[in-house]
């Protein structure tokens, strides 16, 4: 009986063992980046950014100027005639807030504002009466309910003496106001209403005569 040779195995080539074998994959070795500017961190990306030391000078001026000042410029453009005193003032500080760089003397501010607010009360008012020109059939005049902090300023002074002044000029009412119930100065008063001296004294001195007659025509 022939005896059986054991059976070879072919011998691989270097290559084909390598593939033959189960494949193990190679640690990841990172591989070296092109150089790149350095990304910021999270709290370089989320901090915040200083202020202009102006606008910060500019913001508190005006808080303050505001809390000294709102009342006195809210009555002022009740007593000039303005419908919406509050948008008036609201609107002055808005535009003082604008040109802030361009006042010389932060001690400007109080009559900028006060002149601010007599013109922009004598373009609403200029606005008003050439809307109702233009109104073939207007309604009939409701009642305007004003709001809360106007009626307290109003309480302080004689409602007759309010609606006669009313009646005035603008120009006129305005010299008054500014005289009388905020006892500023003839020069004061011209750089408010941008007149001369001599212009104030004029429309004073006809103010007091017509607010004399219509009190004395109401009585």
């Amino acid at each position: 009986m022939r005896r059986r040779e054991p059976t070879r195995l072919p011998v691989l080539p270097p290559v084909a063992a390598a593939l033959a074998e189960p494949a193990v994959a190679a640690p990841s070795v990172p591989r070296p980046v092109a150089s790149s500017p350095r990304p910021a961190a999270a709290s370089e990306v989320l901090a915040p950014v200083v202020g202009d030391p102006a606008d910060l000078e500019r913001e508190t001026a005006l808080a303050s100027l505001f809390e000294l000042h709102y009342s006195s410029m809210l009555r002022l453009a009740v007593l000039l005639g303005a419908d919406d005193p509050e948008n008036v003032v609201a609107e002055a500080y808005y535009q003082l807030y604008r040109k802030w760089r361009r006042l010389r003397e932060t001690e400007a501010a109080e009559a900028y504002l006060r002149s601010t607010v007599c013109n922009l009360t004598r373009m609403r008012i200029r606005h008003l009466q050439v809307a109702r020109r233009h109104v073939e059939n207007p309604p009939p005049p409701e009642d305007s309910v004003a709001s809360a902090e106007s009626t307290a300023l109003l309480h302080d002074d004689q409602r007759v003496l309010i609606g006669a002044l009313q009646q005035l000029p603008a120009r006129q009412r305005e010299a008054l106001v500014l005289r009388h119930w905020l006892g500023l100065k003839e020069s004061e008063i011209a750089a408010a209403m941008g007149i001369s001296c001599g212009s104030v004294k004029t429309h004073t001195a006809r103010g007091i005569a017509a607010l004399t007659q219509a009190m004395e025509t109401r009585r």
